[in-house]
């Protein structure tokens, strides 16, 4: 059997799809399934993505990714706390990519890689892809969905290659304490541990102070994952980045980009460059206002969850025994799309994103309030 057929569809996608064959049809779906900002792109990011074009920047470029690029990151990553210089980076179709070639850089056949659960539903497949096994540290919602360290150090073994750290947290908005990466990180620095720093949410942070498990990390460890994705409306762009000072891997990273997509779109490059010219804030004011909406809502009608300190999600209980069975009716009775926590192994639970409108959340409320009756 090949290794593909192994691999999962994706539930978030089926319910996608259900929700788009709806709406196609003339049906008022409020659809609450968005992994991505809802707000175009800046305008000064718009605008040099014409002047590229105005000025045929439209060749291969490094598949590295562009100086100007890899310099702009240099700077954002030293906004950030880190020194990573441009011949440190490489520019990548998106975080997804940035991930898939750090899991296929760092692990070999029958190694192992530590998902801490709930995780994003592509970290499985990128693990089975590369030949690696899954080790799974599970939270719960009574842990507030943070990570164990007495469950980490019994999940290690001299297999264990590398843990993927994903903070602010997809799907339950939960931001790490400082203080478990800090345990985190010894316990990888320890036993020679990759650790795959998935920061593509770290610019929506709400509530106290958020910490990197990047600054914890032995530099020959990290591999630093980020994205303009959300913090700059750029999900359709698909421009992440990897950093890492680690030159075995640096190589290796580069050599898989310049075998499969040689490099990310020149125009897009282009236009990414000049993302520090690009005021964002108004969005993340926008996303905590929704947060702290949707917050009160869930409140209102009974929904029991932990609070998303981070990212764009509310991770709520199920009202329902099977949460596929609670999203399939909820969109088929009442037109709201959620997606259900299975996806994410947390089965029991439902991912609500709030990266849409006061009015759509506030009406997709309305509706789940009378359909729990």
């Amino acid at each position: 059997m090949n290794i593909i057929d192994e691999i999962p569809s994706s539930k978030t996608l089926e319910i996608n799809a259900l929700a788009s064959k709806l709406k196609s049809g003339g049906k008022d779906v409020i659809n609450l399934t968005a992994g991505e900002p809802d707000f175009p792109t800046p305008d000064v990011i718009k605008q040099k993505a014409h002047e590229a074009l105005d000025i045929n920047f439209t060749r291969y470029t490094d598949s590295k990714g562009i100086v100007q690029l890899r310099e702009t990151i240099s700077k954002i990553m030293i906004q950030k706390g880190f020194s990573f210089s441009k011949d440190e980076i490489i520019v990548t179709n998106g975080g997804k990519q940035a991930l898939f070639n750090a899991v296929l850089s760092t692990v070999d056949k029958d190694e192992e890689v530590i998902l801490i659960s709930p995780y994003w539903v592509s970290y499985p497949p990128m693990v089975m892809l590369a030949g690696a096994n899954i080790k799974v540290l599970n939270t719960t919602f009574e842990e507030g969905f943070v990570p164990n360290i007495e469950k980490l150090k019994a999940l290690i073994s001299d297999k264990t290659k590398a843990i993927i750290i994903n903070s602010p947290n997809n799907p339950t908005g939960v931001i790490y304490p400082e203080e478990i990466l800090k345990r985190i990180a010894e316990i990888t620095n320890e036993n020679k541990i990759f650790v795959l720093a998935d920061d593509v949410y770290d610019s929506l942070v709400y509530d106290g102070k958020y910490t990197s498990i990047a600054n914890f990390v032995d530099p020959e460890y990290l591999i630093y994952i980020n994205a303009f994705s959300k913090s700059h409306a750029m999900t359709g762009w698909r421009v992440g980045y990897i950093a890492t000072k680690n030159k075995k891997i640096y190589k290796r990273i580069a050599k898989i980009q310049a075998h499969t997509t040689s490099s990310v779109n020149s125009i897009a490059q282009y236009a990414a460059s000049f993302a520090l010219e690009a005021d964002t804030s108004y969005m993340f004011e926008e996303f905590k206002k929704r947060r702290d909406f949707t917050i009160e809502m869930a409140q209102k009608i009974g929904l029991e969850f932990v609070k998303p300190n981070g990212a764009f999600y509310l991770f709520f209980k199920s009202p329902m025994e099977n949460d596929e069975e609670f999203c399939k009716k909820l969109l088929e009775e009442k037109l709201v799309a959620l997606v259900p926590g299975s996806a994410f192994m947390a089965p029991g639970f439902v991912r609500m994103s709030f990266a849409n409108s006061l009015e759509a959340i506030n009406e997709a409320f309305n509706r789940i309030k009378e359909f729990l009756g």
